[in-house]
């Protein structure tokens, strides 16, 4: 799992998050928690978090963030498309966190007792996807429907997916995307390629892909947000160190992160 570079003022940060107070179970979206339930001097173990495709900056950062402040703790993060997630952990996969793209693929687990109330903790807008230098001149959702623009899409189950969805409807564009990806790294991977010109992706993944891919901000993205939330998983055997992730990525510190990533305030 790959790592960014930390700064000392973020480690003191989260030095002070993870200082032991109780935990809070309030499902007030958005929420930080001031005081967080330490993790340090937990016996070794493995903490299983379950994210969407979107999250791995921020997430892979913050991963060593906590495994710094807690040396016994090794930090392993599955990404993938929130509804692949949810149907994983729906069949008994051993989640300890659960942090998804969308509340739709949560809700259902919470309705089920699978994991806690979600708390929202990030939101993200989408961008047209293009080859560096945008060669075909993509400006607007309507040329992605242009002959021989070949488009892909996520799925309409992923978050992604229902995003794109809903802004190519907003701005009546009708398209039949060239093929429609389980997750959005694999969208931004067969732009990035070459296997296709064009796709609907995240914000932060352009961001996060510089020189790979270059994002242009389709008319009507600002009306079309989605919304993180996240949660422990109600069977966790890690239920402290759960809780202390889940409090780090609300905290002021994981915001910062998340800001740093590209990531809209919840």
């Amino acid at each position: 799992m790959s790592r960014l570079p930390q700064t000392l003022a973020v480690l003191a940060a989260v030095a002070v998050v993870l200082t032991g107070c109780a935990p809070s179970n309030s499902a007030d979206a958005g929420a930080t928690n001031a005081g967080a339930p330490t993790a340090s001097g937990l016996e070794p173990q493995t903490l299983s978090v379950y994210a969407a495709a979107s999250l791995s900056g921020p997430f892979d950062e913050l991963a060593t963030l906590l495994e710094q402040q807690n040396p016994a703790l090794d930090v392993q993060i599955s990404y993938d498309g929130s509804s692949t997630l949810a149907t994983q952990i729906a069949a008994g996969a051993p989640a300890d966190v659960f942090a998804s793209a969308d509340q739709k693929n949560l809700q259902p687990l919470a309705d089920s007792g699978l994991v806690g109330p979600g708390r929202l903790f990030a939101g993200n807008t989408l961008r047209i996807a293009v080859a560096p230098g945008n060669p075909l001149q993509i400006e607007a959702l309507k040329d992605l429907t242009r002959p021989g623009v070949i488009t892909v899409l996520c799925a309409v189950l992923v978050p992604c997916g229902a995003a794109s969805a809903t802004l190519l409807a907003n701005a009546g564009v009708t398209l039949t995307p060239a093929s429609e990806e389980q997750n959005v790294t694999a969208v931004v991977t067969k732009i990035a390629g070459g296997e296709a010109d064009a796709g609907l992706v995240y914000a932060t993944d352009v961001a996060a892909n510089p020189g790979r891919i270059e994002g242009v901000t389709p008319a009507g993205a600002d009306a079309v947000v989605g919304h993180y939330p996240i949660s422990v998983v109600a069977d966790s055997e890690h239920a402290a160190a759960a809780q202390a992730f889940v409090d780090l990525v609300l905290s002021p510190a994981g915001q910062s992160v998340l800001a740093a990533h590209g990531f809209l305030a919840p």
